[in-house]
């Protein structure tokens, strides 16, 4: 059923293939720019990613008017002063990023503090707080999960308070995004399955939260397809182009849906689950998604059956009576989590990622106040959380 009034929007250039970062000089050049700033952190540089990015810029005008590597896997606003202060010493013109979400979410921060000349970033925390335009960015993931390519939301640590802070704006959204399969090979086998359950999740709650759309219904559903034809073999051989590139691809789609129809309850409890205990975004969206999928089963069970298809395949779908679908997307989930632990150890519940069963009630009252919640079919208050912690644990 068609909403009665939806909006979608996604501005971001994508540029997804073998050599897709030979073309970011044309890119930067056609935005006018040709003095970048590199934002990444240690890893990505350690990996031999930014030699593999500097290499492709051979031959331009390019000049790299400074390189941030130091970029923490939880940035913070003093981590943005900080680069936006080297971006200004440094006469840059534009940002490349190159890393996963917290790298992302950074040149998002900077680009903040740039556009409005400002020395305080919590300023403009919240939705639609930003009225000029950002100044060129070009983001180049190297994790194929969060789909901050292509998303409008930056998550950024407040030090004073040691709060996540969002900042939501369609100001935000990269100029380009640049999938190129050289920068997901080198990703370890538990991080691959836990970043793919990432985007598996942000697709499914896509499809089955309140502001669901058509478009944002086909990237999600996309999403899916992709993932249960490459997740596993990307998590088994981690230099399978093909199969990086799909999940490469499944991310940012998956991204493009999330970030117009938004995500629900997994991502409410995930995130106070990350901010409470410490267990990394990734692993807490595949403990909790059949969880969570199944406290909403009440209102999204005729999404889930519409999602086996992209789930299990054709021949599962027509094989399954059409009243147990929803129930066999469920089933689905699970058993890929079981594969993946099997396939690299990754936890499948909340005990095994070093979450102590007092620490439950604490997550839960954290998980209510979460913007996520919002967007959920199925309302859930304090006792209805605890009980999917209960049960995840």
């Amino acid at each position: 059923m068609l909403p009665a009034y939806y909006e979608y929007y996604n501005p971001v250039k994508i540029l997804s293939g073998r050599q897709a970062l030979d073309n970011i000089p044309y890119e930067l050049e056609t935005l006018g720019c040709r003095r970048p700033i590199i934002i990444t952190d240690k890893g990505i540089v350690e990996a031999g990613l930014i030699k593999i990015v500097l290499d492709s810029w051979a031959g331009s005008d390019l000049v790299v008017g400074a390189l941030y590597d130091e970029t923490p896997p939880d940035s913070s606003n003093v981590v943005v002063n900080r680069v936006a202060e080297i971006y200004r010493s440094c006469g840059c013109d534009s940002i490349v990023a190159v890393g996963g979400g917290s790298v992302l979410d950074t040149a998002k921060g900077v680009n903040i503090v740039i556009t409005e000349e400002t020395d305080d970033l919590m300023k403009f925390v919240g939705a639609e707080r930003l009225r000029k335009k950002m100044r060129p960015f070009i983001a180049v993931p190297t994790t194929s999960g969060t789909g901050s390519e292509v998303t409008m939301v930056a998550v950024i640590a407040h030090t004073e308070t040691k709060c996540k802070m969002a900042f939501t704006s369609h100001m935000l959204f990269p100029d380009v995004a640049v999938l190129d399969p050289r920068m997901t090979m080198t990703v370890p086998p538990q991080i691959t399955a836990a970043t793919g359950m990432d985007a598996l999740t942000h697709a499914v709650e896509a499809f089955s939260c309140l502001q669901k759309n058509p478009l944002s219904d086909g990237y999600a559903f996309k999403a899916v397809d992709l993932i249960r034809q490459y997740l596993v073999r990307a998590v088994e051989n981690g230099k399978d182009e093909e199969a990086r590139m799909g999940m490469a691809n499944a991310s940012l789609l998956a991204g493009c849906a999330f970030s117009n129809s938004m995500v629900g309850i997994v991502h409410a409890i995930g995130h106070a689950c990350g901010g409470v205990c410490g267990v990394p975004h990734g692993v807490a969206m595949a403990i909790l998604l059949p969880w969570g999928m199944e406290y909403n089963m009440k209102h999204c069970a005729v999404y889930y059956a519409e999602l086996l298809l992209a789930l299990a395949g054709p021949d599962v779908y027509v094989a399954t009576p059409p009243e147990q679908r929803a129930l066999e997307a469920v089933k689905t989930v699970r058993q890929l989590n079981s594969t993946l632990n099997r396939l690299t150890g990754m936890p499948v519940t909340l005990r095994e990622a070093g979450v102590k069963r007092e620490q439950l009630k604490e997550i839960a009252r954290t998980a209510q106040d979460d913007g996520a919640l919002i967007f959920n079919r199925e309302e859930a208050g304090f006792e209805d959380i605890l009980r999917i912690l209960e049960a995840s644990y």
